[in-house]
C-alpha cells in the first residue's frame, strides 16, 4: 500500500512573497485548509514544507511555505510534485479506496479464479472505470459499479468481479 498520495504540483511563483500556485491532484482542492505540511519531491530528495497560508484562484491553490520568502525560492520549486502522508491522507468513506492502493491488485472472477491484473482506474463524470490486463492479453474495461465490483480486499492484493455480458 502507499505511504503518501500526491496532492499537488507546483506549476509557478506567485506575487512576490515567496507563494506558489500549485495545481491540485486532490478531489477537493479545500483540503490544503486543513494541512499543516506537505513533502516536495525534489531531485536532491523528500524535503518537508510547512504550509503558512493558502489562498484559492480559480482552478490552483496559492500556497505560502514557512522558510520561502522570495519569487527567486519559490521558482526552484517549478514542476515539483507535493505529497501527503497517509496519515494526513483524507478520511474514506465506506467502499472507498485510494486509486494508488488499487493499482496493481489481482482481479478475480466470481469463483475466485484469477483472470488479471488491475492497471489502470479511469475517473469519469459517472463512475470510475477499472483497466484490466487480463491473462489472455486482452484488456477489460469494467464499470467500478455495485454490479460488478463484488468485494475490494486492499490487504490481501485483490478485488472480485462480475463481468457484465457484453464487456468481454
Amino acid at each position: 500500500m502507499e505511504e503518501r498520495f500526491q496532492v499537488g504540483v507546483v506549476t509557478s511563483t506567485h506575487g512576490v512573497k515567496g507563494e506558489v500556485k500549485v495545481y491540485p491532484t486532490t478531489d477537493d482542492a479545500r483540503r490544503f485548509k486543513r494541512l499543516k505540511e506537505v513533502i516536495l519531491d525534489g531531485r536532491a530528495g523528500e524535503t518537508l514544507l510547512e504550509i503558512e497560508g493558502v489562498k484559492f484562484f480559480k482552478q490552483f491553490v496559492i500556497l505560502k511555505f514557512k522558510g520561502v520568502d522570495s519569487p527567486e525560492e519559490a521558482a526552484k520549486l517549478r514542476q515539483k510534485s507535493l505529497y501527503v502522508t497517509r496519515e494526513n491522507a483524507v478520511r474514506l468513506g465506506r467502499d472507498e479506496y485510494f486509486i494508488a492502493d488499487l493499482m496493481g491488485l489481482r482481479v478475480l472472477d466470481e469463483d475466485g479464479a484469477e483472470i488479471g491484473v488491475l492497471r489502470e482506474v479511469l475517473e469519469t463524470g459517472a463512475n470510475d472505470v477499472y483497466i484490466i490486463d487480463l491473462k489472455d492479453g486482452r484488456e477489460l474495461l469494467l464499470p467500478a459499479i455495485k454490479e460488478c465490483v463484488l468485494r475490494v480486499d486492499v490487504e490481501a492484493g485483490e478485488i472480485q468481479i462480475h463481468i457484465l455480458d457484453g464487456l468481454i
